[in-house]
């Protein structure tokens, strides 16, 4: 939601049918937001009063890009696709959880289940914690294990902004396909007070108090507190958690701030890990049982510290600096694959696994930047080090028992012990340039060099060893405004991955380096008076990935190609001023160039295992104002095509359409009502899936679930 002031001497300029409204918050107007003021000696116009408007930024194109590069270029002279979504669209959508936020913008498909708290994604031909990067205010999240559980929900954050493609001159390794960023509510000088109650299905209710406001004449701050409870839609889906985020921000002079962010959240995650399937599909006669041990347990604890400064030297240059310190302890025991034997009715659990995780993330980013004629240079330097300490039972252990037998008690006899520790200690070296040619052509410019001294200590056997890992990423685009509210782009990147998880790598990855993906991407972007739209087309082409070596098929080289082409559309359409209508369609084209298996099976030409040719999202708004109030009433649906839980492409999840509905009410400016019902038809889907020889199961789409939220700010 984008709250600006606009001052009565400019109402005239709103067409009556818009500006004559019961509720102010009704108003969507477009009007675009200059840095340049206009001199107070120039004009002697009488104070009146001033009349807020709520503006739907709708996707975004007019603001700052503060996701997409670090030089602040507005969004719509981003030669990159970007999505944005902003806190007012995700409550219109009854959206909370952050991977349905970021699932529903262009061809971003959640993979971790509903239940859990994980935010891995597929995108552009690529999937994972390995491709699909993380950041909140621009820091990447400390990822171990292919764990990313937070930002879990969206309560403390203002935005979503996601830069889709190689994103690794602004975020490092593993952004190949996209990276989302979550920006966080800031601390204002006027006092903020925010109250969020909800209850719903399944016993679930939450709760969230947001609180800023002035504290002296230098001081100001902000402080978000979020706790939620549900029951669950199946055994053992018991989920809770809270989290507390806070702000303290000094800015003693005009050019100079200081800041400090503490934030603590403390998860249990649902004790869900899917349902077997047959070739792919649910059986729904096992729909709901849970094969998990039933003392199970999952424990995910983060704290965050950071400290910010920053200094506006002149008009052309600016100094910051940002100091920052992640701590997580994790911890899972659980019973999580299984095989189902229709033949003789019985379920084969294996990867009983208990293990923790203990990481902690120090790092430190300097950066300037400077206006130099139609130059804005950003250029900075990060270093980064990351601890991780391991623990687990081992996990080559299974049991088969009859479908109705009682899964009870953890009966793998092997203890949990310390396994190996590591170190990664990171530096990063990043410079942009945007040229502004003249006023129709802008070029972007900029290289990344990622160097990443990696130490691992094996404290069982003796697989200890050390490595370095280098990578060099650039971009290069061209964007051409056609007029001022419409853009032509185009650019060529690259960017890295690495094969697996940094923190975690072992001796048998010890020879590989970094993949290495390249990609052009064309665009258009336009804004018109019924709102904007915007759309993409690409090839990214990733090499070095892991592949089986041809004259011997046991043992794995670099060396295997994956790639993708695709096209994306977004949209929003105001279509009247009761009327709006929100959509994206993506279609994606992926393939293993060059991939062989174990045995020396070529999987070249088959798909990405959960990445699907076609996905699309709508929402249509519908609002209305009388003597009661605001009512808005929407619609939505969210559409995934068919996907393969293999790399044989023998094993498919049919595709979905599931339907959303949502009803808000608001009575006063500073209450809103809002009934979400998710999955009107309470369709069963898949959300993903594996099949493999020790594992062929399905995490299930969230099937009906009625919420009911009031929302109020004072």
């Amino acid at each position: 939601m984008n709250h600006f002031k606009l001052p009565a001497v400019l109402i005239g300029l709103v067409p009556a049918s818009m500006a004559i409204a019961a509720e102010p918050a009704a108003v969507h107007i477009g009007i675009e937001q200059t840095q340049e003021a206009i001199p107070s000696s120039t004009y002697a116009l009488p104070v009146l009063p001033t009349v807020e408007v709520l503006g739907n930024v709708g996707l975004g194109l007019s603001q700052a890009s503060t996701s997409g590069s670090r030089t602040g270029i507005a969004t719509r002279d981003l030669p990159a696709s970007l999505d944005y979504v902003d806190e007012q669209t995700w409550q219109e959508r009854g959206d909370s959880r952050m991977a349905d936020i970021i699932g529903r913008t262009v061809g971003m498909t959640p993979l971790s289940a509903t239940s859990y708290n994980s935010l891995s994604f597929s995108t552009r031909g690529f999937t994972g914690t390995n491709s699909v990067g993380i950041a909140e205010d621009g820091v990447r999240l400390g990822v171990a294990s292919s764990t990313t559980p937070y930002p879990a929900n969206s309560w403390g954050y203002e935005r979503v902004e996601v830069l889709r493609g190689p994103a690794s001159i602004v975020y490092g390794t593993g952004t190949v396909g996209a990276t989302a960023n979550v920006v966080r509510k800031q601390p204002t000088r006027e006092t903020v007070r925010e109250v969020l109650v909800g209850a719903g299905s399944h016993g679930s209710s939450k709760l969230g108090l947001g609180m800023g406001g002035a504290l002296s004449d230098t001081l100001s701050y902000r402080l978000d507190a979020y706790g939620h409870y549900t029951n669950g839609e199946f055994d053992m889906a018991r989920a809770s958690g809270g989290k507390l985020m806070s702000t303290l921000r000094w800015q003693p002079t005009a050019a100079l701030r200081f800041e400090l962010l503490a934030d603590v959240s403390d998860e249990k995650p649902a004790r869900y890990f899917g349902t077997p399937t047959v070739n792919g599909s649910i059986v729904p006669e096992l729909l709901g049982r849970n094969f998990n041990t039933d003392d199970s347990d999952i424990r995910i604890k983060d704290k965050r510290v950071r400290a910010r400064a920053q200094y506006q030297v002149n008009d052309q240059l600016s100094l910051s600096n940002e100091l920052y310190h992640f701590k997580a302890d994790r911890y899972w025991r659980n019973i999580e694959a299984y095989r189902y034997d229709p033949a003789a009715q019985t379920i084969t659990r294996g990867d009983y696994i208990e293990l923790t995780h203990d990481l902690e993330q120090t790092g430190n980013r300097l950066e300037t930047k400077l206006k130099a004629g139609a130059h804005q240079l950003v250029a900075g330097w990060e270093v980064t080090r990351a601890k991780f300490g391991y623990a687990s039972s081992g996990f080559n252990y299974s049991t088969t028992l009859p479908v109705d037998a009682h899964y009870q008690g953890w009966d793998n006899t092997t203890s949990s012990i310390p396994r190996f520790t590591t170190q990664a200690t990171t530096h990063n070296f990043y410079a942009e340039d945007a040229w502004s040619i003249n006023d129709r052509w802008l070029l972007l410019a900029g290289i990344r060099r990622d160097m990443t001294d990696f130490e691992r200590t094996d404290l069982i056997g003796t697989s200890s060893f050390e490595k370095s890992l280098t990578g060099t990423a650039w971009r290069l685009g061209l964007s051409h405004k056609l007029s001022t509210k419409t853009s032509l782009y185009g650019q060529i990147s690259q960017g890295h991955d690495p094969v697996t998880n940094v923190l975690t790598l072992n001796l048998g990855n010890k020879p590989f380096k970094l993949t290495t993906a390249r990609q052009i991407e064309l665009g258009l972007k336009q804004q018109f008076a019924q709102g904007e739209w915007t759309a993409a087309v690409y090839r990214i082409e990733k090499k070095d990935i892991i592949t089986r070596d041809p004259n011997n098929s046991q043992l794995s080289v670099q060396g295997g190609k994956q790639s993708s082409q695709g096209l994306e559309l977004s949209t929003v359409l105001r279509l009247s001023p009761n009327w709006r209508l929100e959509g994206n369609y993506a279609f994606v084209d992926a393939q293993y160039d060059k991939l062989i298996e174990a045995g020396g099976v070529d999987r070249s030409g088959k798909r990405p295992t959960n990445v699907a040719r076609n996905t699309a999202n709508l929402w249509a708004h519908y609002t209305t104002h009388s003597s009661l109030g605001r009512l808005q009433a929407s619609l939505g649906a969210r559409a995934v095509g068919s996907r393969f839980a293999d790399n044989a492409n023998t094993a498919r999840s049919a595709g979905y359409t599931v339907w959303d509905a949502a009803l808000s009410w608001r009575p006063l400016p500073h209450s809103t009502y809002r009934l979400t019902v998710r999955n009107l038809t309470d369709k069963l889907y898949t959300y993903s899936a594996i099949s493999s020889a020790k594992a062929a199961q399905a995490y299930p789409g969230e099937g009906r679930r009625v919420d009911l939220t009031a929302e109020f700010s004072f």
